[in-house]
């Protein structure tokens, strides 16, 4: 359907194109009524959660935090570079609720918005749950065909890594999506609740969540950005700078319980690469 005349961008006319004088010489440029047209159409694309659509780095809420703040500052500094960067980001949470996600999705969002970047949000436990689908009959969609996008895409988010329920299948799929990113240098961004331990045989370490052969192509690919701060959700709304120090510094509730499953626990042999139990599209 056409533009209603009063949707018409005055500027272009409609047609995206806009005149302009540069050195005594007309000549015709982009209009920004276009560029703004594409980011919308690319954030649809980017899948970002309806929850973190508002997220952006300016209204990230800050307080005395010296490793959040390093944080906030790195995913500053990489969103203005995009996509000039060597290094991915990876946010590593010591509890869960405290802005990794936003980051991740803020830096996503100015790359959609400033540079034109195709990418894409996903949670990796739903992310499996897709592909999953594939395998059901009559689906019209195959693995590699929702695979290829997210593996070509020049900004991808990866959010809650380590999460998801372990199997062979698990293993071998993201294995293929990191390693191929990792081989084609593309940028990828990461958020997980499970930190990297010094003891590489914990079954809760980051190290034996995602598998050493991963987690040795992740330390390559990204800079690690682990902090720790106040669970906004639990604080309730519009907390302020003083609220979420007050949190922070207050008591805390225990780290996440161990989720490691009796399998996973067998298989843990050393510092071997991780071989994951179960079968297909992780049954």
């Amino acid at each position: 359907m056409p533009d209603s005349p009063s949707s018409v961008c005055p500027e272009c006319g409609g047609s995206g194109w806009k005149p302009v004088q540069q050195h005594g010489t007309r000549r015709v440029v982009r209009c920004d009524c276009w560029r703004v047209r594409v980011a919308d159409r690319l954030l649809v694309q980017a899948r970002i959660p309806k929850r973190y659509q508002h997220c952006t780095l300016d209204n990230f809420l800050v307080y005395p935090n010296e490793l959040l703040l390093k944080a906030v500052t790195r995913a500053r500094a990489f969103a203005e570079a995009f996509p000039v960067v060597d290094k991915g980001l990876f946010f590593i949470g010591r509890r869960p609720g405290i802005g990794k996600s936003h980051l991740a999705a803020a830096v996503l969002h100015q790359a959609i918005t400033t540079r034109g970047a195709r990418g894409y949000f996903y949670d990796v436990r739903e992310l499996l749950r897709l592909i999953r689908s594939t395998f059901s009959a009559g689906t019209p969609l195959g693995e590699m065909e929702i695979l290829r996008p997210i593996m070509d895409a020049d900004l991808l988010v990866l959010d809650d890594l380590g999460a998801e329920r372990s199997s062979e299948w698990v293993g071998e799929t993201l294995d293929a999506l990191i390693n191929t990113r990792y081989g084609e240098k593309r940028a990828t961004i990461f958020t997980s609740n499970y930190e990297v331990m010094e003891d590489e045989t914990n079954i809760d370490s980051l190290q034996v969540r995602v598998g050493f052969r991963t987690y040795s192509r992740l330390l390559e690919m990204c800079e690690f950005l682990e902090f720790d701060g106040a669970d906004f959700r639990d604080i309730g709304p519009n907390p302020g700078p003083e609220d979420l120090l007050a949190a922070w510094k207050g008591p805390r509730r225990s780290k996440l319980p161990p989720r490691a499953g009796g399998p996973m626990r067998a298989q843990l042999k050393g510092k071997t690469d991780l071989k994951w139990s179960g079968g297909k599209a992780g049954n």
